[in-house]
């Protein structure tokens, strides 16, 4: 067949979007007739579809219910007791919208987020994530797609950012832990946590220096944020520093950790050692003590991400929002 006799290239949503100078996400949701945009923005994108005569893959239109306004949600791990009631946040705000959801896991695996993105981003009209690539990778991968954020600080201008505000969370723990008559306090961090939240070493530290009392180096041993490293690292720390009164934990998954560790040990909570976890899950009340924990409220979370997505999707500004946390004391401290 000669070049003149080839049938001609199909019209794609991203010709339309280079036509009306507009990214291949808002010519979708004009498309689909999609409440969070502009009229005019509308109006123009609608006029460069008629110009080049567009028509959507029948494929392209059965990802997601038809005029819907699409929500992508990605976390690091669904088994972690800490994303499913921010989930069920993200999802209860969201279908409060008329929204539909779709959610992805990287596994845990940080090399996968671009990769998990990409996927979600050509089915969805916004992201929301717990991320932890730096704002150049993500902006790179989101191909134009709203992002907000979750866990840590974001500097990208076009991001949302949802986190919380884990240096009151540090202090109010230290200060109820020095007030219950304990000098000697060490802390269980993880600097490589799930989402690139930020390590509290510091935070620790300044809290500590408040109260007038030192932490010498190894009265501080990171891990990663699960129970097997909350056992392992607690009994190195009892081992190195049998004088430490308190244990202040990353997450509540340490905790637990630490708690099963104490228990092989001997060593009773909170006679011997008090326990302070944080982010609150529920399972904490459940153990004996109750666990001592700074609390997240996840759902809220998940909520305000979707009240930023929905901003962005309307075309404002991308803010940033702090969640105040709450010391949650059981009888663990």
């Amino acid at each position: 067949m000669s070049e003149q006799q080839q049938p001609p290239r199909r019209v794609t949503l991203k010709d339309v979007a280079r036509l009306a100078g507009v990214s291949h996400q808002t010519v979708s949701r004009a498309i689909n007739d999609k409440g969070e945009i502009d009229p005019d923005t509308r109006r123009r994108v609608l006029d460069a579809a008629r110009e080049l005569n567009y028509r959507p893959s029948r494929f392209a239109r059965g990802l997601v219910r038809p005029g819907a306004t699409t929500l992508g949600l990605i976390v690091s791990d669904v088994v972690n007791p800490f994303f499913p009631e921010l989930i069920a946040g993200v999802i209860e705000a969201a279908e409060a919208k008329g929204w539909q959801v779709l959610i992805s896991s990287t596994q845990n695996h940080q090399s996968r987020e671009p990769e998990v993105i990409r996927t979600l981003a050509a089915q969805v009209d916004v992201l929301i994530g717990y991320l932890s690539e730096p704002d150049a990778t993500l902006a790179g991968a989101t191909e134009g797609v709203p992002l907000v954020v979750l866990g840590r600080p974001v500097h990208e201008p076009a991001f949302g950012g949802v986190v919380v505000d884990a240096a009151a969370g540090v202090r109010a723990a230290v200060a109820h832990l020095v007030a219950s008559g304990h000098r000697a306090i060490g802390m269980i961090d993880c600097p490589t946590a799930a989402g690139g939240v930020p390590d509290r070493r510091p935070a620790f530290l300044a809290a500590m220096a408040e109260h007038g009392l030192t932490v010498a180096d190894d009265a501080i041993i990171g891990g990663s944020p699960t129970v097997e490293d909350g056992e392992a690292r607690f009994t190195l720390l009892r081992a190195a520093r049998p004088d430490i009164t308190a244990v202040f934990t990353f997450n509540d998954l340490l905790a637990l950790g630490a708690y099963r560790a104490a228990r092989r040990l001997g060593v009773s909570v909170p006679g011997d050692c008090a326990i302070v976890g944080f982010d609150g899950l529920p399972i904490g009340e459940l153990i004996d003590p109750p666990l001592t924990s700074v609390a997240i409220d996840k759902r809220r979370m998940g909520a305000v991400a979707v009240a930023e997505a929905a901003r962005l999707l309307a075309g404002e500004p991308a803010g940033r929002v702090t969640l105040p946390v709450e010391l949650v004391v059981r009888g663990s401290a």
